[in-house]
């Protein structure tokens, strides 16, 4: 019985991908396998919900599931020619009615043949689709780059039938449309075509879809995979995993995978290309007499010179300790605001030490200050 991807993720046919994504991870915290070990109920609902997900959350497969329904995410199905096809059954009946004449072009395709034959020419390969999975790190880790494994779940063959989609254990039938032939005609004006039958695909034998994957020949699983995330990605960054995308159908190649990167914004420091910029507090004393201060950067610390008369705002470059450029591999800087931090007290003692350093302005601090 065909699944409805809607009523399993609860949302409505028009609903945003926002909302899909919404409903997708809070039915996945509920019935995820870590959250209900053991429980078989709980495992095959969160596998429900994934295959829902994978179609209704990629919004190509679900415009095919929405035309199609699950027949148009069978392997090798290719929705063009399913067009072509359907378009060509409605010019049957026209014809059947005096419209069309049958032996007229169709589209790209020169006669019925060329439909029939690419339509359900099930033998081709054909690469998997490249997948794309969005991943959270923070500044410092994106910074430094690190190696990590990731328990993703993926589609695969169904190990069931054997990537096959029909069940292995169920009774193997005559197909009714060919009669066990595998082929039918398709009789159209003077000239007559025999084609692969459309029932069965030019086996002549048909069978039960397999339950485990119904009749897709894939489903949903898991699989740990080990990435290094290299130093220097940013915001929308993409990782490249090659051959982990979704499989090939009939022998051909896996997709890839791309780790799109996410990173959560740092109390310190903030990125502005490859350049990084930090506020560094320094004293009274520091920014009049200047002197040397500890700084911390990515790489450790480091011993800076803060110049004498410094003013509280001033920046500071620390070349070639900013981020590294994925491309030239080249690094940025490490850009240093000073911000002088006057003492928090209320001893007599500092409020004389202020009056007498008043003396020593030669002009008007705001002096320039105009709107």
């Amino acid at each position: 019985m065909a699944k409805d991807f809607y009523k399993i993720l609860g949302v409505k046919r028009d609903a945003s991908q926002e909302e899909i994504k919404k409903a997708y991870r809070k039915l996945a915290r509920k019935w995820h396998p870590d959250i209900n070990p053991g429980d078989k109920t709980a495992e095959e609902r969160f596998k429900d919900i994934s295959a829902a997900y994978d179609c209704l959350g990629n919004e190509e497969r679900r415009k095919l599931y929405n035309e199609f329904g699950e027949e148009g995410l069978h392997a090798g199905f290719d929705a063009e020619k399913a067009r072509q096809y359907k378009q060509w059954g409605a010019y049957q009946q026209e014809d059947a009615s005096g419209g069309a004449w049958p032996g007229q072009e169709f589209g790209r395709y020169q006669s019925y043949e060329d439909i029939f034959g690419d339509l359900f020419r099930s033998s081709v390969k054909r690469g998997g689709r490249d997948l794309e999975h969005d991943i959270t790190i923070d500044l410092i880790s994106a910074l430094k780059g690190f190696d990590t494994e990731l328990s993703m779940q993926k589609t695969e063959r169904c190990k069931a039938c054997n990537a096959s989609g029909i069940d292995p254990n169920s009774p193997i039938s005559t197909c009714t449309t060919c009669g066990g032939s595998g082929r039918m005609n398709v009789a159209e004006g003077p000239i007559q075509f025999t084609k692969p039958c459309p029932s069965c695909h030019g086996h002549g034998q048909k069978g039960s879809s397999c339950s485990r994957c119904s009749g897709t020949g894939r489903v949903q699983g898991f699989e740990r995979i080990k990435v290094t995330i290299p130093q220097g990605v940013g915001e929308g960054s993409r990782v490249r995993l090659a051959g982990k995308g979704e499989p090939g159908y009939n022998g051909g190649q896996p997709g890839d995978l791309y780790l799109i990167i996410h990173v959560r914004p740092h109390n310190l420091l903030k990125r502005e290309g490859d350049d990084l910029f930090m506020e560094i507090p320094i004293t009274v004393a520091e920014a009049i007499i200047g002197g040397t201060i500890s700084v911390p950067t990515i790489d450790g610390k480091v011993n800076v010179k803060v110049p004498p008369k410094s003013q509280s705002g001033q920046i500071l470059r620390l070349k070639g300790k900013g981020a590294i450029n994925l491309k030239t591999k080249k690094r940025g800087d490490l850009m240093l605001k000073l911000i002088v931090k006057v003492p928090q007290t209320d001893d007599r003692e500092i409020f004389n030490a202020a009056e007498k350093m008043n003396v020593f302005y030669k002009e008007d601090p705001r002096g320039n200050i105009r709107l």
